[in-house]
Formats: structure tokens, C-alpha cells, sequence
């Protein structure tokens, strides 16, 4: 496969050549002994299959526009020509746009957290409407959910909860790609249960979501850098969990980010589950902290739970739903609820692309 010609695409080359290795390393029996490596092979040449797919198109739209170029005292070819051209010029803006850089972890799996914030029990019911938007979207979307740790209220609602959502498929359908926009505080307007007078309440939740280690050697932590504490779960399932000290508490010293799971009944279980989110965390924080020390500016999370630093409000009454980073509004929040999550996440991706495309047009204007 040749690159285009001149310096149109010249970025083009060296990703046509990477994308042949990788196809030669994957089929390569021996690759796929090493879960982590074939699958962080696997995340790189699904990104790269985007490339190539577009630069195929391009490539054989100009081919028809050269045809047409050449054989243009037929009166038949040349009237084609203008439409030839048009599809030329869609196939190498989309080239284009594929060739922005696009985030590294978008073929992950994600952690998500959800806590409850301001309103008390209300904000904790609030809680658990949007866990249960999430696993009604993941299952929409052909993904699977796994309950890590929960922390129930009084009242049925969730004070505490976070999950682990997989993709089914391959690296093209990272969870991170679309969830990753679903980080930092959520707002709730409706009247509580706990209401007597009819009155509309305003609460909170934060969302955090981060990409999920899938090859635990990526994160090393030393044992050494580990506290580690156990304590007897205060949590539904079972009498088991309740009076034996199966709950684990680690608390990354270098850092200080406490991860506590108490969910499961076995100690190593919960320990284990700590583990995925401490990996998490610390990824998390290593992305963080290279994105600052390049002065790129990452898509940043809200991590507290305010109601003045909002993503998305909740209207019930209206039945509305708003995204304030995009403009994105609907009234079919009763849906969006039931898990019909994808138009609203569709706006962040595509304000997302639509940024990071106007910043690839300034600095080449800067060039």
C-alpha cells in the first residue's frame, strides 16, 4: 500500500507500516500467550484499522478521480468528473479527521464511581437512578457490569457504589471512548419521597470514571508501599460477610489514595477488587500528571461533589435533560433513565472531535 503522494498525508506512511507489524505480531500464536501484550496489540490496531480503513477510501477516490482526469474527452466520464471530485474531497476530510490523535485508553474498560453528594437521602436515591441508567446503557450496548462495592441508605438509595464495565467485543469498543465524558457532578430536580409539601429539591451525585488496568504488570506496586488493613463488613450479603473480617482497606502510601471492598465475602476477593481500582487510580494519576507536564490539556473530571460544578441536570418535572458542556438538551428523560444514554454521549463525543480538530487547525496555522 502506498502513502499519498506528497506532503498531503505525510503522516500517513508511518502509521500504514506500524498497522502491518501489528497485523504480523497478532498473528502470531505466540503473542496471544501474553493476555496483557495481545491486548494492549489488539487496542493499537483497532485504532489504526480506523486509519487505514479511511486512507483505502481516499486512495480509491482518487483513483476514480484520476480516471476520469484521463479519459475526459468521453463526454459520459466527463460529466462524472464533478461527483468523482466531491468524493474525493469527503474521503480525505475524513482522512483528516482520523488522523487527529485520539486518547490511548479509548479500547479500555472503565471503572465508574458513583457517589452520592449534597441532598442527603434524595441525593443517595439520586445515586441510584444513574447506577441503574448505567447498567440499563451497558446492557443496551452489549457490555457487562460487575458490582465491585456498594454502600446502600436507609432508604433503598446508594451512598457509595462502583462497578467495572467490560466490553464484549474487541478493542474498537472500548468503554473509555464513551463513558469517560460521563465523569463529574450530576444535578436532580424533583420533588424527594421524603417531601411532604410538594416542593422541588435540588441535589447532587459525582460520577468518576477511569480507564480500567487490563495487564496488572502496566501498574507495578510494591508491596511495600501498601497498608493494609482489614475490617468486618457493615454491607448486605450474608452472615458471613457481616461477622468475619472480610472487608480490606489499602491505602497506597506514595499517594495516599484508600481503596476500601467489602463486597465480596472472601477477604482475597475483596482484596483483589481493591487492587483493579487502586491500578485505576494510580493510571489515572500518571495520565493526569504527564498531561500537565506537557501543558495538554486532557478532558478533566470534576471530582467533588458541588452542585455548582454540574455536567448534566435532572429535570423531572419537566422530564428534561440538559448537558451543560454541549448544549445537548432533550425531554425524554424518563428514557435517557431507562438506559437511552447514547444521543447524550454522542454530543460529548462529537464536541470532543469537533475541539481537538479545531486545535489540530490552529497549531498548523501556527506552523
Amino acid at each position: 500500500m502506498n502513502a499519498p503522494p506528497g506532503d498531503r498525508f505525510a503522516a500517513v506512511r508511518p502509521l500504514l507500516d506500524e498497522y502491518a507489524e501489528l497485523e504480523d505480531q497478532l498473528a502470531d500464536p505466540a503473542v496471544h500467550a501474553d493476555a496483557g501484550r495481545a491486548r494492549r496489540l489488539g487496542r493499537r490496531y483497532a485504532e489504526l484499522g480506523r486509519v487505514v480503513s479511511a486512507y483505502r477510501e481516499w486512495q480509491a477516490a482518487a483513483d476514480d478521480v484520476g480516471t476520469g482526469e484521463e479519459l475526459a474527452d468521453d463526454p459520459d466520464l466527463a460529466a462524472e468528473l464533478p461527483a468523482l471530485r466531491q468524493r474525493e474531497q469527503a474521503a480525505a476530510e475524513h482522512l483528516r479527521q482520523v488522523l487527529v490523535p485520539r486518547d490511548p485508553d479509548d479500547g479500555r474498560d472503565v471503572i465508574v464511581q458513583i457517589k452520592a453528594g449534597e441532598g442527603g437521602a434524595e441525593s443517595a436515591l439520586f445515586a441510584g437512578d444513574l447506577l441503574r441508567m448505567y447498567i440499563r446503557y451497558a446492557e443496551r450496548t452489549g457490555w457487562t457490569v460487575q458490582l465491585l462495592d456498594t454502600t446502600e441508605s436507609d432508604l433503598g438509595g446508594i451512598k457509595d457504589v462502583q462497578l467495572a464495565v467490560k466490553s464484549r467485543g474487541g478493542p474498537a469498543d472500548g468503554v473509555w471512548a464513551r463513558l469517560k465524558y460521563e465523569g463529574g457532578v450530576h444535578r436532580v430536580q424533583r420533588v424527594p419521597v421524603t417531601e411532604s409539601a410538594g416542593r422541588i429539591h435540588t441535589s447532587a451525585a459525582g460520577v468518576l470514571v477511569l480507564p480500567e488496568v487490563d495487564d496488572p504488570g502496566e501498574v507495578e506496586i510494591d508491596p511495600a508501599d501498601l497498608r493494609v488493613d482489614v475490617f468486618r463488613s457493615s454491607g448486605p450479603g450474608g452472615q458471613s460477610v457481616n461477622t468475619t473480617d472480610s472487608a480490606v482497606r489499602l491505602t497506597h502510601l506514595p499517594t495516599g489514595i484508600v481503596v476500601s471492598m467489602q463486597n465480596e465475602k472472601s477477604q482475597l476477593q475483596n482484596r483483589e477488587a481493591a487492587l483493579r481500582v487502586l491500578r485505576a487510580r494510580l493510571l489515572a494519576a500518571r495520565v493526569e500528571e504527564a498531561a500537565a507536564a506537557a501543558s495538554a490539556a486532557r478532558r478533566s473530571q470534576v471530582r467533588t461533589v458541588d452542585r455548582s460544578e454540574r455536567i448534566r441536570t435532572y429535570n423531572f418535572p419537566e422530564n428534561r435533560i440538559v448537558d451543560h458542556r454541549t448544549g445537548y438538551k432533550a425531554y425524554n428523560l424518563d428514557q435517557v433513565l431507562d438506559g437511552d444514554l447514547g444521543p447524550v454521549i454522542a454530543s460529548a463525543v462529537a464536541a470532543d472531535e469537533a475541539a481537538r480538530l479545531a486545535a489540530v487547525g490552529d497549531s498548523a496555522d501556527q506552523a
